[in-house]
């Protein structure tokens, strides 16, 4: 469904719900002309009037108030849903699943660990232990670690740590 399609169903679930094109127009913040001309394009649209007019009353029709009793629960959910996505933002909470090798997460990731958890109770870590060349993509993996040379060049890189000198002895 486009967004204009969602737009036309708000603009009638307002005045439904205010039973005045002047009320629901300052809600939604258009003028009373806009929201009656998009009220009017949404029934001629479905074919059907919502909503019985007068110069001085606005109230809905049997189709209306059954289409407004049907999606407004549903407007009230994402509403909801959204406000909850809000929260995560505030509050970080979740699992973060990491591709790495056992080197990586001695030599970079656990002298971090215990102070990232205690800052981050919420936060669930899952390292999968890889010595191939996943695709962190592909996987659905939130970050991977690998050294420098064995990054692919459309990666994202964040140096972690400083640079290791091998030696074969």
């Amino acid at each position: 469904m486009s967004n204009a399609k969602i737009n036309d169903l708000q603009a009638f679930l307002a005045v439904a719900q205010e039973q005045s094109f002047t009320k629901a127009a300052a809600r939604l913040g258009v003028t009373p002309s806009a929201l009656s001309h998009t009220v009017r394009a949404l029934e001629q649209r479905l074919g059907i009037r919502l909503l019985a007019r007068t110069t001085r009353n606005v109230s809905p029709t049997e189709a209306g108030e059954r289409l407004m009793h049907s999606i407004a629960p549903l407007f009230e959910q994402i509403s909801a849903e959204l406000e909850a996505l809000g929260e995560l933002r505030d509050k970080p909470s979740g699992t973060i699943r990491i591709s790495c090798t056992d080197d990586q997460i001695e030599l970079c990731i656990r002298p971090m660990l215990a102070k990232f958890l205690q800052d981050y109770p919420d936060i669930t870590l899952e390292f999968y232990v890889d010595y191939g060349f996943t695709n962190v993509v592909k996987e659905r993996f939130d970050a991977g670690i690998r050294l420098g040379e064995s990054i692919s060049k459309d990666m994202i890189a964040v140096r972690i740590g400083p640079d290791w000198r091998l030696a074969v002895v």
